[in-house]
């Protein structure tokens, strides 16, 4: 027994180190694959289409990219993440294409850009590339990180242009709402400096995300904020119409829709989930919008409640929004974030294991009957080296082996159902070896 602890700590400690390098390095194998040629993601119906045949979404977030690559020696963990993703069968990385004013900004003013950021994201669309990765990109924030709307309004009333100090009026005022197009704009037309490739003809890029989790709760009608989607969805597509638009929704619904009191979190404590400037349904259904989005944290919207009573949460709010896609919007739907905290007095790993089968089973069981579940993205992976970055939501590939088996094996039966599209290069090798 005392042989055994002496030897087993050691070991532990041997099989992490061969883990660490496998994911952020490459694997031990002298097998080499050509990198993917990559092709637009279309929409038919409510489903994803990639060479004819349907196309479901294992994705991760990881929203530091841009960022990392920008601080300087960061293109080898971009690199090292892309790499992980791609050796667990993830197909799509959500991040942020946006840095508004302070520390490393993309747009350092209206109008004005940093061009050693902008090659910052060169860069990450390059190395995507590289590794047969797509990318959605997120276009600003709602939240004050990396600027985000507020940002927008600061610069408008420094200016002397700006209606109000509201974050709010990042959505109505004409000055500003010109701001963000120009943004857009350039953005969307640029040469990327390292491919030769502009972003609108890239495929490496899946798709165009206009705001990550939009709130206006300055009116909760929800007029204004759908408004602003409305004339944004309609700008993108003007400029570029090879890519897919989505809005960056938590997935709320709003004060007509009747599943208000009975999908929106804890109705019974105030229907404050209604009340924050958007609706789900109405937003998404804009004809510009090609794909509806949602998020999931139920250690954010209810308080009070086990672990079991969330999981079953989640299955209720997933096939709600996968009902409203197939029977309402007629679009492919999404759920952009989904985490379980780590914060929680009770959690266990197990727990976080749990979580994410039941996510990645309702998706699957909505892809078997060709439903419009097409896909989740995980909040969130890092590499070694990214700490900083790091929440209670993030993840180490490599700290837990269980959540390594569950996340690529949803890879793999997800290809499977996408057929010769999407069971190519690593993965196709990936899954062929788990079937021994």
């Amino acid at each position: 027994m005392v042989g055994w602890n002496t030897l087993f700590y050691p070991i532990l400690a041997f099989t992490s180190c061969l883990l660490f390098i496998y994911f952020s390095f490459g694997d031990f194998s002298i097998n080499s694959y050509p990198r993917p040629e990559l092709d637009f993601v279309r929409v038919v119906g409510s489903q994803f289409v990639v060479e004819g045949r349907p196309f479901y979404v294992n994705g991760w977030n990881s929203y530091w990219l841009m960022d990392r690559v920008a601080r300087g020696g960061g293109t080898s963990k971009v690199r090292a993440m892309m790499r992980t993703g791609s050796k667990m069968g993830l197909t799509v990385c959500r991040t942020w294409a946006f840095s508004d004013g302070g520390y490393n900004a993309l747009q350092t003013s209206p109008g004005h850009f940093d061009e050693r950021i902008f090659q910052a994201l060169d860069q990450v669309i390059a190395e995507a590339n590289q590794q047969g990765i797509r990318l959605l990109l997120c276009l600003v924030n709602n939240l004050q990180a990396y600027g985000g709307k507020s940002q927008y309004v600061k610069w408008a009333m420094q200016e002397g242009v700006g209606l109000s100090s509201s974050n709010d009026s990042f959505f109505y005022d004409p000055s500003i709402r010109q701001y963000f197009k120009n943004y857009v704009r350039t953005v969307i037309t640029r040469k990327n400096t390292i491919t030769g490739v502009h972003y609108r003809d890239d495929p490496t890029i899946f798709g165009w995300e206009l705001i990550n989790e939009p709130r206006c709760m300055t009116d909760s009608s929800g007029d204004t904020l759908q408004d602003w989607i409305e004339e944004m969805a309609t700008f993108v597509k003007s400029i570029d119409n090879k890519h897919l638009v989505t809005v960056g929704l938590e997935g709320f619904y709003g004060p007509s829709s009747p599943k208000r009191l009975t999908v929106n979190p804890q109705p019974e404590l105030g229907e404050w989930a209604s009340l924050l400037g958007s609706d789900f349904i109405r937003n998404s259904k804009v004809s510009a919008v090609d794909f509806a989005s949602a998020h999931i944290y139920p250690d954010h919207w209810l308080k009070g409640q086990g672990f079991e009573e969330k999981v079953e949460y989640v299955s209720l709010w997933m096939r709600s929004h996968i009902d409203d896609g197939d029977k309402e919007l007629k679009k492919p739907v999404m759920f952009t974030e989904f985490g379980y905290s780590n914060l929680n007095e009770d959690y266990k790993p197990s727990q976080r294991d749990k979580f994410f089968r039941v996510v990645f089973d309702v998706i699957y069981d909505s892809a078997k009957k060709n439903g419009s579940g097409a896909g989740s993205f995980l909040w969130q992976l890092l590499v070694g080296g990214m700490e900083d970055y790091n929440d209670d939501f993030g993840m180490f590939p490599w700290d837990r082996p269980s959540m390594d088996r569950i996340i690529t094996e949803h890879s793999c039966r997800l290809a499977k159902l996408g057929g010769s599209a999407q069971m190519k290069g690593y993965l196709k090798d990936l899954c062929l070896h788990r079937r021994r």
